[in-house]
């Protein structure tokens, strides 16, 4: 139907008589002239339709979203556009059919729409015509064939693996999916390919890959979807190091084919204690500064009772400062501050600003000359810094200052967008301590190995257990994570324990998996990565939707065809369920 695409023509083709296809994305009549820019997946090119050209009628005719095919010869343009890669040429319409009309959109379709998200989200298929959108999906794809090739090359197998699981305890909730052959018992959709990859390594595969999709029933914000794709990797006969370069090599890969760019490898490594102590997260943004500061040696003789009440109760008193930040918070500013760390479960934000060499702030009457020329001296403070304070336990006030430290880098423009700092996390605590059930949990899922030599710690010690597992990290996003997995059937059995699963609950749970550690299981790893966020940091998005096709809004509904929607009782008999009121 068409011999050009509309980003094809340049000013060689100039004479050469074509045939387009496309969309009227914008149509002007300038004294007599009528322009129209043809848009398809490639790109526009303007066609021009003289007063005495037959089509001029037909042209007249044309409406936005108009479905045309145009033929006609290239010429050059009197006034080019720089601004188009077809911007010197232009196509003198010789014959123009309307292959079908379009109502009037309800949005601009265009990179820059005034559409709110809601109607973008409703008329997806609208909004997937912009440009925008349909570069996010062509480097989508384009991450897809790098990854697939990159893994082929190293003798990985793509195997599918099941959707109709088991319901199995992986931290979030299940979908469920109902049977209508055995009554009261349901699938789950799979949070992850946990076990099912494990088992290919039973099998003896050895390197398995798969880009697969992945359920979660979770709240959602704008870097997680009820359903989301990884690229999920295993292999046998590998530890820590043999992941982290494969991996590497993986993302050196994407962004080297996708964006031509090249960034280096090996990747920074840090440790999960590092992380939060100084960055305030457990996936740090590392392309600025302003590290977290312990100032509990300064503060345990500042006669301040929110100070000696932290430090009373084994907590901490710990700062970060904000390099000309007295000047851009104003009282009411640093209350906005106060919130957000009380969100994070701080109880609360001390400050004091340093101007005119001089302190003022909540705690200035606390400290006295001394103590000030101290905390000058640690913190390297100058005329214009403002220092935030948290005192509270360790966790709360890492995680508090960490949220602060991220918000206050935003509106002071500290971070650098065109920077990709990875970083691998590693020496995670094997659990973690579950207040509301008083008793520790698996901190990544239980099949995580612990170190060598922690093992003694699973039931006499869990708190000192340290896990054989890694994140990877890129700008502040958790990109992926993984580990290396239990394969000694004793160790497995004594990591259930620790948790507090009985004989019951692993029968009932884990029955075939556990069988199947009995057979000769190999040592093994692997890691998942997150395709979609990592397609939304390649292309310097803040929200998944922007990679995402058909994604869900944040009310876990989906504009377009209205899921989840009810059904008929026909359906819910057949599946012998009812729904209460």
């Amino acid at each position: 139907m068409r011999t050009r695409n509309n980003n094809e023509l340049r000013i060689e083709h100039v004479n050469e008589i074509v045939t387009l296809v496309g969309w009227c994305s914008k149509k002007r009549n300038l004294g007599g002239l009528i322009f129209i820019d043809l848009r398809d997946r490639y790109g526009i090119t303007q066609l021009v339709v003289e007063p005495d050209n037959a089509m001029y009628d037909i042209a007249n005719s044309v409406k936005s979203e108009y479905v045309l095919k145009a033929t006609g010869k290239v010429v050059e343009r009197q006034s080019k556009n720089p601004k188009l890669p077809t911007g010197e040429i232009e196509v003198i319409v010789s014959e123009l059919t309307i292959l079908n009309t379009a109502e009037q959109p309800p949005m601009l379709i265009q990179d820059d729409t005034d559409a709110l998200e809601d109607t973008r989200m409703k008329y997806r298929y609208l909004d997937l015509r912009r440009p925008t959108m349909q570069r996010n999906l062509l480097l989508r794809h384009k991450v897809y064939i790098a990854t697939r090739n990159y893994f082929d090359e190293r003798d990985f197998i793509e195997v599918e693996t099941p959707v109709l699981g088991k319901s199995t305890p992986e931290g979030a909730r299940d979908f469920l999916v109902p049977s209508r052959l055995y009554e009261g018992a349901f699938y789950a959709l799979p949070q992850s390919p946990q076990m099912y990859k494990q088992l290919l390594m039973v099998s003896g595969l050895e390197k398995y890959f798969q880009i697969v999709k992945c359920f979660r029933d979770e709240d959602l914000r704008a870097d997680r979807q009820l359903e989301f794709t990884q690229i999920d990797v295993e292999c046998s006969f590998v530890d820590e190091e043999d992941i982290y370069e494969l991996i590497e090599g993986l993302l050196v890969r994407i962004w080297k084919e996708v964006l031509g760019i090249e960034i280096k490898a090996p990747f920074t490594r840090m440790s999960y204690k590092d992380a939060t102590n100084l960055y305030g997260s457990d996936k740090p943004d590392t392309r600025f500064e302003m590290l977290l500061e312990d100032l509990s040696s300064w503060a345990k003789d500042v006669p301040f009772v929110v100070f000696e009440n932290a430090l009373n109760a084994g907590g901490v008193v710990k700062a970060i400062k904000v390099v000309g930040g007295a000047g851009k918070y104003s009282r009411k500013e640093i209350d906005r501050l106060t919130d957000l760390a009380k969100k994070y479960h701080a109880h609360g934000l001390a400050w004091l600003k340093y101007e005119n060499n001089a302190f003022s702030g909540s705690i200035a009457k606390f400290v006295d000359a001394e103590k000030q020329n101290a905390l000058k001296e640690n913190l390297n403070i100058e005329n214009g810094d403002l220092v935030l304070i948290v005192a509270d336990t360790l966790e709360n006030a890492n995680f508090s200052l960490g949220a602060l430290r991220l918000q206050v880098a935003k509106e002071m423009n500290l971070i650098d967008k065109d920077k990709f700092n990875f970083l691998w996390v590693v020496d995670w605590p094997l659990f973690e301590y579950d207040e509301e059930e008083h008793r520790y949990v698996a901190a990544h899922h239980p099949f995580t190995s612990p170190k060598a030599g922690h093992e003694e710690y699973l039931l006499t010690d869990p708190s000192k257990a340290f896990a054989k597992a890694y994140d990877i990290v890129l700008n502040g996003y958790e990109l992926g994570g993984g580990s290396i997995r239990i394969h000694n059937q004793d160790i497995q059995a004594k990591m259930f324990k620790a948790i507090g699963m009985s004989d019951e609950e692993i029968e009932r749970q884990f029955s075939f998996f556990v069988n199947a550690l009995k057979y000769g299981t190999p040592p093994h790893g692997g890691l998942a990565i997150g395709l979609d966020r990592l397609v939304m940091l390649l292309t310097g998005n803040d929200n998944l939707r922007e990679v995402i096709a058909f994604p869900k809004a944040a009310s876990a509904r989906c504009p377009l065809s209205e899921a989840p929607t009810k059904v008929a009782d026909k359906q819910l008999h057949e599946l012998s369920l009812k729904v209460g009121k």
